[in-house]
């Protein structure tokens, strides 16, 4: 697992809100903090490519949730979570600002260790289940040797 902040932000965007519950209740007491921006729900334009390499253009919104957090100790925390999900935006942001204290190695053993290891899960069973439907296809040469 990475160790840079993109990477865990990514994780605990991209966690399921109930596991990221489940893991950030696994930390215990937690910190006293205050809203620089409640959780709040909005719109972001995607944007797309065709076949990934030609010109981008406006392939539609999704709508995301953000918010940030000051710890009591200072650390600031912020989160963007795709859905209108206030609590996981929470929760996220602040297991952002834990990332930035001492605090860091148990954040990263009791949440996103255990999330990354459920995506990385989902992931295989995703892969499996589009291997079991591929087709081999083959061409018999007729006539002479080729």
């Amino acid at each position: 697992m990475s160790e840079t902040r993109k990477a865990w932000m990514g994780t605990l965007a991209q966690a399921k809100p109930a596991a990221l519950a489940k893991a950030v209740g696994a930390l215990g007491a937690l910190p006293d903090f205050t809203w620089m921006r409640r959780p709040e729900a909005g719109g972001v334009m995607v944007p797309g490519r065709m076949g990934g390499t030609g010109a981008a253009f406006n392939l539609g919104e999704i709508t995301v949730t953000r918010c940030a957090l000051k710890l009591a100790s200072g650390e600031v925390g912020h989160a963007y979570v795709q859905g209108r999900d206030k609590a996981h935006a929470g929760r996220a942001a602040l297991c952002d600002a834990l990332m930035q204290t001492g605090r860091a190695d148990e954040v990263k053993r009791l949440v996103l260790a255990p999330l990354d290891a459920a995506r990385a899960e989902a992931r295989r069973a995703r892969a499996a289940r589009a291997a079991a439907t591929k087709v081999e296809f083959f061409t018999l040469v007729r006539g002479e040797d080729a």
